[in-house]
């Protein structure tokens, strides 16, 4: 299989499941393409939030995690990468649900954003772990869920010291 290591907006709107791995082509951002599919996840939580009940926002996001888990799938074995950087769907799914959690104001969503993108560029254990053990599009949707974990971890106690 050969590998496509630059694909472009033709490779994204080719398939259903390229243009949701990639974020509806925020993952071809030449910077950064991860903290640009994190950042995907503001205007998609706004959106969505005043139109659903709180749990219906959660089984929308369980929903939209395993939609992720087989697009990443599909879309790793076109590219030959399991984990593209391009294929951005995994953070913006995972910072949704920390956004959920955090107090709606700016400076404890900045604060989530930061926590979340360090946790995913650096991923200390078990995120790293994973990451590597999992090739597929499970693994790929997985490792930024527990960075929203840690993340989510790290805002409560903040939130708790601070108030």
């Amino acid at each position: 299989m050969e590998t496509l290591t630059r694909p472009g907006l033709y490779f994204v709107f080719r398939h259903p499941a390229h243009f949701i791995a990639f974020g509806g082509g925020a993952g071809l951002s030449p910077v950064a393409p991860g903290t640009v599919g994190t950042l995907l996840a503001l205007p998609l939580y706004n959106w969505l939030v005043p139109l659903v009940a709180p749990w219906t926002f959660l089984l929308i996001v369980v929903a939209l995690f395993w939609l992720g888990v087989w697009a990443s799938s599909v879309t790793g074995h076109a590219l030959g990468v399991a984990d593209h950087g391009g294929m951005v769907w995994d953070e913006t799914v995972a910072f949704m649900l920390v956004l959920f959690f955090v107090p709606v104001t700016g400076y404890w969503q900045a604060f989530a954003f930061l926590i979340f993108r360090l946790f995913d560029i650096v991923k200390p254990p078990p995120i790293r772990y994973y990451d590597r053990m999992l090739k597929s599009g499970f693994g790929v949707m997985w490792d930024d869920l527990l960075a929203a974990g840690y993340t989510l971890l790290i805002i409560a106690v903040s939130y708790a010291v601070l108030g």
